[in-house]
């Protein structure tokens, strides 16, 4: 799951990220109105967790300008303001949620989790592709009945991969979900990753669900490509 948390307190902001973090979340941070409004509008997330009082606007007017834009990605507000006329000014601007401070952080962490089951595309709780099967919620994964143990990144790709499943998906749309703003697209993280994952849960299985699409990206899914298509898999010891 990836979350956009727009905080400007540099303390909270990361106690929170941090926390997400080790739960096997992907948080991008920013820590003002314009920020957050820019991070919003470019990013693909699961869910937005907006404070109130931000430098440059408040988080109200964002919830209401990213409702205006057509955004519907799930929003909590997280905010000191309790106050019915605020969780009613939050709520009426376009805000599913409303946690006032300060909070305990497994309540958070469980309404984030909540509003992140709301999308339709991933409301099931089981996933399953051929006989890989992944719980969304314990981020529990198996294949052929065999437990697989992922690290949170491992966990973040197959994610996005299962979203995904069939599509062919470029590099910059699996980084955008896997990684926070301050990765750099030019290393070779990524293909690391994708080595490792398929070493987990590829590897000793048939039939093979990760193909290299090469100068395309990736597609996940049971079935090869066509004849003709662009090769998939491993091609020597070391590709990705």
């Amino acid at each position: 799951m990836r979350v956009l948390l727009v905080e400007d307190d540099p303390d909270l902001r990361d106690l929170v990220a941090g926390g997400l973090s080790e739960e096997k979340l992907v948080v991008v941070t920013a820590a003002s109105f314009g920020e957050g409004r820019t991070k919003a509008a470019l990013g693909t997330f699961d869910v937005i967790v907006l404070d109130v009082l931000l430098p440059g606007g408040s988080g109200f007017d964002l919830c209401s300008h990213l409702r205006g834009r057509g955004v519907q990605t799930p929003i909590l507000m997280l905010t000191s303001r309790g106050a019915v006329e605020d969780r009613v000014q939050g709520l009426e601007s376009g805000a599913d949620d409303y946690l006032t401070k300060p909070f305990d952080f497994r309540e958070l962490l469980a309404r984030i989790r909540a509003l992140g089951r709301r999308l339709p595309e991933m409301a099931a709780e089981l996933v399953a592709v051929a006989d890989l099967t992944a719980n969304l919620r314990t981020h529990e994964v198996a294949r052929a009945g065999r437990a697989i143990e992922l690290t949170g990144k491992e966990w973040a790709l197959l994610e996005f991969f299962l979203r995904h499943a069939g599509e062919v998906v470029d590099r910059a749309a699996i980084t955008a979900y896997v990684w926070d703003d301050n990765h750099d697209p030019f290393t070779n993280v990524l293909e690391v990753l994708v080595r490792r994952l398929r070493a987990k849960v590829d590897d000793d299985f048939q039939p093979k669900l990760i193909h290299t699409m090469r100068g395309a990206g990736y597609r996940f899914g049971p079935t090869a490509p066509a004849a003709g298509a662009a090769a998939t898999g491993p091609t020597g010891p070391d590709s990705p």
